[in-house]
């Protein structure tokens, strides 16, 4: 009885860093990919005027701020994926799957784009959506908005800091 406990608790463990695993290979095959096939090309027009898949290098946080101080961002992600993994283990009993859905987007984006920092020196983008505003994103920028978006209703609706 005791073994089988300290065996699914063992298997528990690993979850939240196989889903993970799993996301940040997601963003990293479509980064490749952006990089081996659009990166010559510069844009190319999806729904011509609408939406573009568009190569750019972003040296910057989200929306291109604060250009070329890779350190901060560096930090940033380390301390985002040290927390969030550290709070998904130690309340896993007490968070709900939408609590840890949204740690887990925010960590895999942020490690997403923190491969690309280290590797390359900038982060690969190309969600051109030219109708709706002038920034290009990517798939890990999604899950860290998204991420954090469900954070704050989590926050909201579950918090037990409600009076």
């Amino acid at each position: 009885m005791y073994e089988s406990k300290k065996s699914k608790n063992r298997g528990g463990f690993l979850i939240y860093e196989v889903i993970i695993a799993i996301l940040i290979g997601i963003d990293q095959a479509i980064k490749y990919a952006v990089l081996n096939l659009l990166k010559a090309k510069g844009s190319v027009p999806v729904i011509d005027g609408v939406f573009h898949l568009t190569y750019v290098e972003n040296r910057g946080a989200a929306f291109g701020m604060l250009q070329n101080n890779q350190i901060i961002f560096v930090i940033i992600a380390g301390l985002a994926t040290v927390i969030g993994l550290y709070w998904l283990h130690k309340n896993k009993e007490k968070i709900n799957i939408i609590g840890k859905a949204s740690v887990i987007m925010i960590v895999s984006g942020a490690i997403g784009n923190l491969i690309d920092r280290l590797r390359l020196g900038f982060v690969v983008d190309y969600f051109d959506f030219r109708i709706i505003w002038q920034y290009v994103f990517n798939f890990a920028d999604i899950l860290v908005v998204c991420g954090t978006i469900l954070l704050c209703f989590y926050i909201w609706k579950y918090s037990d800091m409600k009076e």
